[in-house]
């Protein structure tokens, strides 16, 4: 990923797990680790670096194999992020947080939530649009200072965070959709800020087509990405797809998370998504822990994978 003249330089890594992931950004660098590492990283560098984390499908009351609790695998995640002696500076919950977009359920996710101590920021996954108001459910508990189906956008600390919604209204196997208005929107939110201003933008499902006959993918997302072709750093947050893809493409990073509550399948291999069975005793192996590395230049990603049983 090579660095555009007169623009801002980035170093970009980072840590996955399927408890969540650690962002960190401090004097004009970005970077993250895993939870585990967080604290030793810190003395380490003797630097208290921005730092937030992204959470993802989290499917609370979702009660069958392989997880038939995820409120447990939930509140693992959340124990880590509590345990953690250096917080981030937010948590970041990339939509499904319930399962059928029921009262307790998204009462159970935000107590469980609560117990980091931080300030959540939501957007919603087709889950969270399952009540009878379309998506009224959600808008009510985390709309408040939104626009439209719930998009908004937010600064900190000379970064721009997007919130995007591409769920509304999504049917089974059918692609995201941003839709005209809140294109408008963005374009306008965009015009604002300098070229060299560092953007995560974060939404449900994938701002790039992993595979298309799932709908794993946003069928105007090209729209979008034009509109953020002129800064020279984006970053690309999403859930949706459970499992932990990267692709960089010009100054745009993009990174899939995995759930706290299943796996799915990898693109193409079965017939649908959806739970995927691991091997009894086996889920938080199959959760996992990813670390990856994205630097400047033509090299590859370096990769670590481990497991977190």
């Amino acid at each position: 990923m090579q660095d555009r003249p007169h623009r801002r330089r980035f170093i970009e890594c980072m840590g996955w797990a399927g408890t969540g992931l650690l962002w960190t950004a401090g004097g004009g660098v970005m970077s993250s680790i895993t939870l585990d590492r967080a604290a030793a990283a810190a003395k380490k560098t003797g630097v208290k670096p921005f730092s937030f984390l992204q959470v993802s499908d989290s499917h609370i009351g979702f009660t069958k194999d392989p997880n038939p609790d995820a409120r447990a695998t939930f509140r693992e995640a959340v124990a880590k992020i509590r345990a953690m002696p250096d917080k981030p500076d937010f948590i970041i919950h990339t939509g499904d947080i319930t399962q059928l977009s029921k009262p307790q359920e998204f009462d159970d996710a935000d107590q469980i939530l609560k117990e980091a101590g931080l300030t959540v920021f939501h957007v919603p996954g087709e889950h969270d649009m399952l009540d009878e108001g379309g998506g009224k459910a959600y808008l009510d508990r985390y709309g408040a200072g939104t626009l439209g189906d719930g998009w908004y956008s937010f600064d900190h600390n000379g970064v721009h965070f997007v919130g995007l919604i591409n769920v509304k209204a999504l049917k089974a196997g059918g692609m995201g959709s941003f839709g005209q208005p809140q294109l408008d929107w963005l374009k306008a939110d965009l015009a604002g800020h300098s070229a060299s201003t560092p953007i995560v933008v974060f939404t449900h499902v994938p701002m790039w087509t992993i595979y298309e006959k799932w709908g794993w993918g946003t069928d105007d997302a090209t729209q979008a990405l034009s509109m953020l072709a002129r800064f020279g750093s984006v970053t690309v947050l999403n859930g949706h797809i459970h499992q932990v893809i990267q692709k960089v493409e010009g100054n745009v990073a993009f990174h899939t998370a995995r759930s706290t509550a299943f796996p799915q399948p990898a693109p193409g291999q079965g017939p649908a998504p959806g739970p995927m069975k691991a091997p009894a005793g086996d889920l938080h192996a199959a959760l996992g822990v990813r670390t990856v590395s994205v630097v400047r230049g033509t090299g590859p990603l370096a990769v670590v994978d481990a497991t977190l049983g």
